[in-house]
């Protein structure tokens, strides 16, 4: 794994010590919990709290690589982060790739990746390590645009994944079989899913198998039989895109952005990054800078709900 030079470790430790000391803020107990939405929570041993925003003096000395792995909700969003922080930080790279939450959180566990992707909560089996809430997002169905059911109860849905409502007409659509679209093993959407409507993988008749958001969009808007679940997020950017799909009600909230920042919408999760051990350096400024105001345009442009700041 890449490392700051030790003589630019200590560089960064002295701006970081000078800058603090000009902050009446930075007196406070690097340990104290933060419960503010989009701050750090640490789960198993504390860690330093994070800024709103890196000291310049320090972020113009960075350079070297990160690697970010996980959950593919959110690596488009963390790619557009990555792209704007190595913007200002000419010597940085930062590779990111998905490949689903529970990667991203074993990667950084193996110290393969610096810091992983999980558009789920951490498991205990997966401590100690810490998370860093970016955003929040929603989980709907869909399905293809010329299909008319417009919304579903949960005990519907469940019919529907488990198989015992095979025929659109069933739930007041068209005669057409119902094509059952279904989330790979170890992705946050799935675990999510699974969990608000109280199934188990086993439980769900899947007739396609797909890894990604993007797959499972894909399927849906060529196969108008399809119906599928994927982030609030990424159908509204592929609405608005005009992608052959439309959003299902989940009972009375319909899946909106809005919905979801209210607490109305039932079918929620955190967008975290996942970090073990003590952030510093370029690791540290990288977080710093994904969780500040400085980026609240990109995470809303992807049509998720950006932390208060």
């Amino acid at each position: 794994m890449p490392h700051l030079s030790n003589r630019l470790q200590g560089l960064t430790t002295c701006f970081i010590m000078a800058a603090c000391g000009m902050l009446a803020g930075c007196g406070g107990s690097p340990e104290n919990e933060v419960s503010a939405r989009g701050d750090s929570q640490t789960t198993g041993s504390a860690s330093p709290a994070l800024v709103d925003k890196p000291n310049s003096e320090v972020a113009s000395s960075l350079s070297g690589k990160l690697t970010i792995t996980g959950s593919s909700t959110i690596a488009p969003l963390i790619a557009e982060v990555a792209a704007r922080f190595e913007e200002r930080h000419p010597d940085v790279r930062i590779d990111v790739q998905s490949g689903g939450s529970s990667r991203g959180i074993a990667d950084v566990r193996s110290e393969s990746a610096d810091i992983g992707m999980a558009s789920r909560a951490v498991k205990p089996s997966e401590l100690p390590l810490t998370t860093h809430q970016i955003a929040v997002d929603g989980i709907c169905l869909i399905v293809h645009k010329d299909n008319p059911v417009m919304s579903l109860t949960d005990q519907q849905v469940v019919a529907i994944f488990r198989g015992d409502f095979s025929n659109w007409k069933e739930v007041g659509g068209d005669d057409l079989p119902i094509v059952v679209v279904n989330k790979a093993e170890g992705r946050g959407t799935l675990e999510v899913f699974l969990h608000h409507f109280q199934l188990e993988n086993v439980d769900i008749d899947a007739d396609v198998i797909v890894g990604e958001n993007q797959q499972g969009i894909k399927t849906v808007a060529g196969n108008p039989s399809a119906i599928a679940y994927v982030s609030i997020g990424t159908v509204d950017v592929e609405m608005q895109r005009g992608t052959t799909i439309h959003s299902v009600s989940a009972g009375e909230f319909a899946p909106t952005t809005e919905n979801v920042a209210s607490g109305k919408f039932p079918i929620t999760r955190p967008l975290l990054l996942v970090t073990q051990g003590e952030l510093s350096g370029l690791k540290k400024a990288f977080v710093e800078f994904a969780l500040s105001s400085e980026v609240t345009d990109l995470i809303e442009a992807q049509y998720f709900v950006a932390p208060k700041h």
